[in-house]
């Protein structure tokens, strides 16, 4: 298996989790991110993001867990525990550029990162994350 770092920086939809307010379950849902060995993880919350309950949340816990695998056997996941490290209300589309890269074709994630940025009204934040922790599984 590739080490768990090259396994996180390939282009792979995360599952975001974040603590939650007493009594409730962590909230979980699907990311694009970006990753480089030896870096912080990346990942913006969209158009909504100043007011989703993703961002309060966020910023509350200061720290959240991605997990990213690979359904077809071998079976193979990684999970990072993260400490925020930057939150950017305003992100450069060159930030988003380097996430929406991963999953659209070209022309495509740059119209998006243009578009998601430019906006003096848009609410797109990015969030980054310091790796603390990993946990990683292969299942034959």
């Amino acid at each position: 298996m590739d080490s768990h770092q090259d396994f996180l920086a390939q282009p792979r939809v995360a599952v975001l989790a974040v603590e939650a307010a007493a009594g409730r379950p962590p909230l979980t849902v699907p990311v694009w991110y970006h990753y480089a060995p030896g870096g912080d993880v990346t990942f913006f919350t969209g158009t909504q993001g100043r007011t989703a309950r993703k961002s309060r949340l966020l910023e509350r816990a200061g720290r959240f867990s991605l997990n990213v695998q690979h359904a077809e056997m071998p079976y193979r996941y990684v999970t990072v525990e993260c400490t925020v490290t930057a939150v950017e209300r305003r992100p450069s589309a060159e930030q988003a550029y380097a996430i929406t890269s991963r999953y659209l074709p070209e022309d495509a994630a740059r119209g998006v990162a243009e578009e998601e940025t430019a906006d003096p009204d848009n609410t797109f934040v990015l969030y980054a994350g310091r790796p603390d922790r990993w946990l990683t599984g292969v299942f034959d």
